[in-house]
């Protein structure tokens, strides 16, 4: 091969990749484009999932305010959760899945927590060094529902060392209930594919509650009886964090898009527009700490 030949290979090489890869774009190249890409997760609903086609959830609604309130076309990408967050960070904002060099503009229900942000690996390097996570838009947590016709009332997690209580198969709730109390309720933890399996499993008899995310749970609650199917107020002890806020993230080097989003996360929680959001899938909405001074 000639230097020429090199050279052109050289080149055509760099303008294939770089013309193969979609990078995440700064606020300014947004708005100029009239577009934004805004990250969700598949099939998790109430937040976000397609039902007969048409694209719905909690997070459907916000990434929809937030382009229309940028004055530009929202396009979502779907995203199939990885093994953990880390990963969908890396897939889906600042690098990309090396089947799909793409990446989104923004990437919704990110953990908002300073020491998550800051984690360093091994060598002392910022683990999330690519991304700026910000603008915690609510507060999760883990919450119970059960048959009234069953259990009395859970005051405690303790009772479920003798009633049957249907979980999420490799969630936090099943790896809780199987260790907790020295394993006492590990034969009473019902794995299901998914919460809305295992709430139907509840309303056929075959748990007596369930547990999982806060908002999964008050979502699913409201297809049902609310005097048969109450909600615990019971704590979780030896759970850890029970509580964390949800948040968002953009690429490092585009932090003034992550400002402009922020402005409108928390304008729309002033204004009650979020709660609003939440409450049109009957989910319970808790405003985190960031907004209560500002409230």
């Amino acid at each position: 091969m000639t230097s020429r030949s090199r050279l052109f290979f050289f080149a055509f090489s760099c303008c294939w990749f770089i013309c193969a890869t979609a990078f995440s774009r700064s606020y300014d190249d947004i708005i100029e484009s009239n577009e934004i890409v805004i990250a969700v997760y598949s099939d998790f609903q109430p937040f976000s999932y397609i039902d007969n086609g048409e694209e719905k959830g909690i997070d459907v609604n916000l990434a929809n305010v937030i382009a229309k309130k940028l004055g530009v076309k929202l396009r979502l990408r779907w995203m199939t959760a990885d093994e953990n967050v880390d990963d969908d960070l890396r897939n889906n904002i600042w690098k990309g899945h090396f089947l799909n060099r793409t990446v989104a503009d923004l990437m919704l229900r990110v953990p908002y927590d300073r020491d998550y942000s800051l984690l360093r690996d091994d060598i002392g390097e910022l683990v999330h060094q690519h991304v700026h996570m910000f603008a915690p838009f609510h507060t999760e947590s883990w919450k119970v529902i059960f048959n009234s016709k069953k259990i009395d009332s859970v005051e405690t997690i303790a009772v479920f060392q003798y009633h049957d209580i249907g979980v999420e198969v490799d969630s936090i709730p099943q790896f809780y209930l199987t260790s907790a109390f020295q394993g006492r309720m590990r034969d009473r933890a019902k794995q299901y594919p998914s919460i809305s399996e295992a709430i139907i499993a509840m309303t056929e008899s075959k748990v007596d509650a369930v547990m999982g995310l806060t908002s999964q749970i008050s979502h699913y609650q409201g297809a049902l009886s609310k005097t048969n199917y109450p909600l615990a107020q019971n704590a979780f002890p030896m759970m850890g964090q029970q509580q964390w806020d949800i948040g968002m993230a953009v690429k490092a080097d585009y932090r003034e898009l992550g400002y402009a989003v922020a402005d409108i996360v928390e304008n729309m929680i002033k204004a009650g527009e979020m709660e609003a959001i939440f409450a049109k899938f009957n989910v319970i909405y808790k405003i985190p700490d960031l907004y209560k001074g500002s409230e």
